[in-house]
């Protein structure tokens, strides 16, 4: 038979902002702190990577992608990385890629968690309040699309 539900609030540990158990001694209302997202560390930058994100169009970042396959530099082989919610996007934009060129492309894809960390700051400076991080993971994909070797 199932536990009341009482029980089983009760043995779950609140904690909603995701600190580690030193940090959520702090009394802190979350309400008079900043979220700040850092941005996420980043795989080496070659010419043939390409970061996806959801604020760039989608039509433009194929075209990225389709004239470094096809542009003067004619690389064989492109790694098209995806974030959190821009994995959707990764995934539609390598399609995109094979299916334009007509099964001549092929994928590779693997997938990754990072670590992101955030900032939370207090909105009042004036008061001696303590600047916070927490970290968080958050998926990615990395997709190498290649033409096959002959």
């Amino acid at each position: 038979m199932a536990e009341p539900r009482s029980q089983v609030s009760a043995s779950v540990p609140q904690n909603p902002l995701g600190f580690s158990a030193s940090e959520a001694t702090v009394e802190m209302d979350p309400v008079e702190y900043t979220l700040r997202k850092r941005l996420p560390r980043k795989l080496p930058k070659r010419r043939n990577d390409v970061y996806i994100n959801m604020k760039t169009d989608f039509k433009a970042q194929l075209a990225r992608c389709q004239k470094l396959l096809d542009g003067s530099a004619g690389h064989r082989e492109i790694c098209i990385h995806g974030l959190g919610l821009a994995i959707n996007r990764a995934i539609n934009i390598a399609l995109q890629l094979q299916a334009f060129s007509q099964g001549a492309l092929q994928l590779a894809a693997n997938t990754s968690t990072v670590e992101l960390i955030d900032d939370l700051e207090p909105e009042d400076p004036d008061e001696a309040g303590e600047h916070l991080t927490r970290t968080r993971n958050n998926s990615a994909i990395h997709i190498k699309v290649f033409y096959p070797s002959v």
